[in-house]
């Protein structure tokens, strides 16, 4: 009988800057040091690094928008036991499929006022008028 090995799964952000430390004088030196401080902490821990990711986030940008901001990630992994069921702390849904034909609701522009909602509608039937003739 084969037993697979099953895993536990950790991701943490990748470190933004460097830090100051003796004998780090350049900023790739300091960088380096911040990225080497996460992988001994995380391995103090047990997890072992799998791999590193830069990943898109879409997050809102004002009222209606959304942007995208790319996110470097480090991935870690260890080894359970066959009896342990790792911690879940959120499940995440897949992403949804959008349908293309349809506006999305988020981007779509509403009028700001009746006024405007009123000459959109006169505009409207001005065209409809003339297509008749």
């Amino acid at each position: 009988m084969v037993v697979m090995q099953t895993w536990e799964y950790k991701v943490v952000p990748a470190p933004a800057k460097g830090t100051k430390a003796k004998g780090a004088k350049s900023a790739e030196a300091r960088f380096a040091l911040s990225v080497q401080n996460v992988l001994n902490e995380m391995a103090a821990e047990g997890w072992i690094y799998d791999r590193s990711d830069m990943l898109p986030s879409q997050e809102r940008s004002g009222l209606t928008s959304s942007t995208t901001q790319w996110r470097n990630l480090r991935g870690f992994k260890r080894p359970l036991a066959q009896d342990d069921t790792p911690e879940i702390v959120g499940i995440l849904e897949p992403p949804t499929v959008e349908d293309d034909s349809a506006p999305d609701a988020e981007t779509v522009d509403e009028p700001a006022d009746s006024t405007e909602q009123g000459a959109e509608q006169e505009i409207s039937e001005n065209q409809e008028d003339t297509s008749r003739n």
